[in-house]
């Protein structure tokens, strides 16, 4: 069975948020992003959910496609709020135990500081699932282009950007091949202790190493057969156009950024 990988996938749709420039799709996930930093209080955090949430709604997305990309971040998510919950002190003491002391300040970073990473999870998401790969690359071959200008390597590295994403399906595939192959030939790679599935684990780093090495070389031969040249003159197929409906989810954002900041000085 390949392994199931959410990042890079698009869901293919005629939403809304589907039909938006990939450049609006991308500067709105991106200062999103950044906004949420900005939640330090529970009012900001339920205000920032329901902007994640709306904007999955409007994408007409599956819940399950939106929580099959937080799944991977679980166990992350649960040991920085266990650190935030043990470490963090202030306000009133709720458990004391020996060296361990819980404190209303601590299970107040432990669920903002976790849960606000969800809602930046959720606007990259959602990227995604709306916007195709060579899309993706698009919007960042035009959010770079003032660094070829420069004389810097802007379209270069939007193209190895939009490798990064080609090639995760890819190597995933061929770490399922490896493991597969490793099982067959009677390796125990979930057994014994750890010390041993972490040894385990490196013919299989091994053999994907030397694969991805094999694509990278055949990639690079390619791209030399067809005398590529980077970016110079050339054009897209299908240009990139602002629409009245761009420049409004621009606006939508825009106010949902400014109302969270004011939300969280109000309080």
């Amino acid at each position: 069975m390949a392994l199931r990988l959410t990042l890079g996938q698009y869901y293919p749709g005629g939403s809304l948020v589907h039909r938006l420039d990939p450049r609006t799709k991308l500067a709105c996930s991106l200062a999103c992003t950044l906004a949420v930093f900005f939640i330090g209080t529970p009012p900001q955090l339920a205000f920032g959910l329901a902007g994640a949430l709306a904007a999955t709604a409007l994408a007409q997305l599956p819940a399950r496609k939106v929580i099959a990309s937080i799944r991977p971040l679980v166990a992350v998510l649960l040991v920085l709020s266990l650190f935030n919950l043990l470490f963090v002190r202030g306000g009133e003491t709720l458990l004391s135990w020996r060296f361990l002391t819980v404190t209303t300040a601590g299970v107040h970073a432990a669920l903002i500081f976790s849960m606000r990473l969800v809602v930046a999870v959720m606007a990259m998401a959602i990227l995604l699932l709306t916007t195709t790969p060579m899309q993706l690359t698009d919007a960042f071959d035009a959010f770079l282009e003032p660094l070829a200008r420069l004389g810097l390597p802007g379209h270069e590295l939007a193209m190895v950007f939009s490798l990064m994403l080609r090639f995760i399906p890819t190597l995933a595939d061929e770490t399922q091949a490896i493991l597969d192959a490793q099982s067959m030939r009677g390796a125990a790679l979930g057994e014994g202790s750890p010390a041993r599935r972490l040894r385990s684990v490196v013919p299989v780093l091994v053999a994907l190493l030397a694969s991805s090495i094999h694509h990278a070389e055949g990639l690079s031969r390619a791209l030399d057969a067809r005398c590529y040249a980077g970016g110079a003159g050339r054009s897209h197929w299908h240009p990139l156009r602002m629409t009245g409906r761009d420049w409004l989810a621009l606006a939508v954002v825009a106010s949902w950024i400014f109302a969270l900041i004011l939300l969280g000085h109000a309080l």
